[in-house]
């Protein structure tokens, strides 16, 4: 892929402007282990991280690494992970994972996106979270719906498909800044480009965003508000009608 420099100075204008906003970003899902990431992290899809850190102590209190969750009877561990959202698909791939990882791993998570994507339930974005997270392997971005809003939004890729877009973000940014920088575009999504009501006149982005002050109340997330067409004058549009 040709990259625009413009688009390349843009980008690092953008990345330094969040380091700057959030010099202190982590991970905001809460664990100690690699397993404990593993396992919020496939908690967390579409469920927030602070309902995910409500249910994990107690998940983890019961079956503390893979071992023990592959053990685990299935409806007591519906009923841990319930208020997550999806539960009878999630805890079937948490014990699903944890078994896998017992034959083939020994236990432990392995470090190789390859790897991570053959346990259930596991795709590149939580691939991502773990390598960058636990490991601090710059393998990649994780893409979740604040990363693609924003990069939409910031005009830092045209692409959809969740894995294009890690390619795009990917190519416009040094490697060492992948995760910490992926972290910093998700605070920001939570706490100022919101969804349907961003909040450009409090965003230091705002001069790098094209598409600041344009999204419109009640669109969808990546939308930006279209330049309305002129209409004819009343005169003309009834002459016509005739």
């Amino acid at each position: 892929m040709k990259l625009d420099p413009k688009l390349v100075t843009r980008t690092l204008a953008i990345a330094d402007a969040l380091e700057e906003l959030y010099p202190e970003v982590r991970c905001e899902l809460d664990f100690t282990t690699p397993f404990e990431l593993l396992v919020a992290t496939i908690l967390s899809a579409q469920c927030t991280d602070k309902r995910v850190n409500l249910v994990t102590p107690a998940l983890f209190a019961r079956f503390p690494d893979a071992r023990a969750m592959s053990d685990a009877p299935i409806a007591e561990l519906e009923a841990l992970v319930r208020s997550t959202g999806f539960y009878h698909n999630k805890a079937k791939n948490i014990v699903g994972t944890a078994r896998l990882l017992m034959e083939r791993f020994a236990g432990a998570v392995p470090h190789t996106m390859d790897e991570l994507l053959t346990l259930p339930g596991v795709a590149r974005k939580t691939g991502n979270v773990i390598l960058g997270t636990a490991f601090e392997l710059e393998d990649g971005i994780a893409v979740d719906t604040h990363v693609m809003r924003l990069s939409h939004r910031l005009g830092l890729t045209s692409e959809e498909d969740p894995v294009k877009i890690e390619r795009d973000l990917c190519a416009l940014l040094p490697r060492a800044r992948w995760t910490r920088t992926g972290h910093q575009i998700i605070w920001h999504g939570r706490r100022v480009c919101d969804a349907k009501a961003p909040r450009c006149d409090d965003c230091t982005l705002a001069p790098l965003c094209p598409s600041a002050f344009k999204v419109m109340k009640g669109a969808r997330p990546g939308a930006v508000a279209k330049r309305p067409v002129a209409k004819k004058p009343a005169a003309k549009r009834q002459a016509k009608k005739r």
